[in-house]
């Protein structure tokens, strides 16, 4: 006896290579079966899903879902129920000295699985604010690597890597300091680390020549400053060698990470995203970055194929993560889908510097699967 069936829906499912009309079946909380004309008597739970499309649970790498602990922090459940989001990844909003909490009061309670960078500097990020913006690696008396390394040792059933947030910004006359340290321990634990880059100094090329394979850049396609691209819209040098050297490669949408100009000419040169993030938080979750979805959209608006938009939504931020029971509808992965349908009609765009494109279809949920149950009634068309 299965606990759910979703019956006749497209199966995309870029890890397993599939596309079509397949069911999915699901049982103690994982993908039991997948394939065509399973009988409906043998499930609990029956969900009609044709003309839908049936996806892995999507990923969002790059998020800040620490609400109520911290300034930037938003709701993960919130979040996932308008847009499908079955695991949140945080990207540093907590460090050592805030973790506990993060763990306690928003992971734990969590139905949306919650994974997390912890961040280098000991409060991680506390003073992010449309009135209150202070870069928590500014002051290197904050940055303790043993004291790093003790809590995520003690966490590693949920610190995925180490976050550093390096630039004017955030890290203030630091350099690449906060960096260094990051990938010091992260080193140690021999887990990735996810670089932050906003205003220089450091410049693009100084980061991306610190970091490893496996490590990952966000803010990929940022605007300029520290953009991808020369003012011609050529690509750096640094930039396709980082590509061949395997840094992972995450959009970071957020208020200020990601520019269409970078875009276009990034991908006119065939190099795409390995993974479409968010970066939501209490300044850009009602724009311009709002969701993971939104930024599906917005990137097959510029020419990324469905099939490519959840591959770097599902296999490939699983594959960042180093988690195989994720981002798959395989047999015996965690039981999590996302049901989602291309919408027509037309849509507006905007990026982080104001410029919109218009599209005429993007994508909206019809419904979400977490542990191998419906969690979420899909909403209405």
């Amino acid at each position: 006896m299965y606990d759910l069936l979703l019956k006749g829906g497209r199966v995309i499912d870029p890890a397993q290579g599939l596309d079509g009309l397949y069911d999915v079946a699901f049982r103690d909380g994982k993908v039991a079966e997948v394939k065509a004309g399973i009988d409906p008597a043998g499930a609990r739970d029956v969900r009609d899903v044709s003309g839908r499309i049936v996806s892995p649970g999507l990923i969002d790498l790059h998020t800040h879902v620490y609400w109520g602990g911290t300034s930037l922090g938003v709701d993960a459940e919130t979040i996932a129920r308008r847009s499908g989001t079955t695991t949140f990844v945080d990207a540093g909003s907590a460090g050592p000295g805030n973790l506990a909490g993060f763990r306690k009061h928003v992971i734990e309670p969590s139905e949306p699985r919650i994974l997390a960078y912890m961040n280098i500097s000991f409060p991680g990020i506390f003073a992010f604010s449309k009135t209150v913006m202070v870069g928590e690696c500014a002051d290197l008396r904050l940055l303790d690597a043993r004291e790093c390394l003790r809590v995520a040792s003690e966490n590693l059933d949920i610190i995925v890597g180490m976050k550093a947030r390096v630039g004017a910004k955030a890290g203030g006359n630091s350099g690449l300091a906060p960096l260094a340290l990051a990938i010091e321990v992260a080193d140690e634990l021999g887990l990735p680390v996810m670089a932050h880059i906003d205003n220089p100094p450091p410049t693009r090329e100084e980061v991306l020549s610190v970091l490893r394979p496996g490590d990952v850049l966000t803010h990929c396609f940022r605007p300029f400053p520290n953009a991808p691209i020369h003012g011609d819209c050529t690509i750096r040098k640094e930039i396709i060698e980082a590509r061949e050297r395997g840094i992972i490669f995450d959009i970071g949408h957020g208020y200020g990470g990601f520019g269409f100009r970078s875009g276009r000419a990034m991908l006119a040169e065939g190099i795409k995203p390995d993974v479409l993030s968010s970066d939501v938080h209490v300044i850009c979750v009602d724009g311009p970055a709002y969701d993971v979805l939104a930024v599906m959209s917005k990137f097959m608006a510029l020419g990324m194929s469905l099939t490519e938009v959840i591959a770097a939504t599902t296999q490939n931020p699983a594959r960042a993560l180093r988690r195989d029971d994720i981002g798959t509808l395989k047999v015996g992965a965690a039981g999590d889908a996302t049901i989602l349908t291309e919408t027509s009609g037309s849509i507006t765009h905007t990026d982080a510097v104001g410029e919109t494109i218009t599209a005429d279809s993007y994508l909206e949920h019809r419904g979400i699967v977490i542990a191998g149950k419906w969690w979420q009634d899909a909403p209405a068309a």
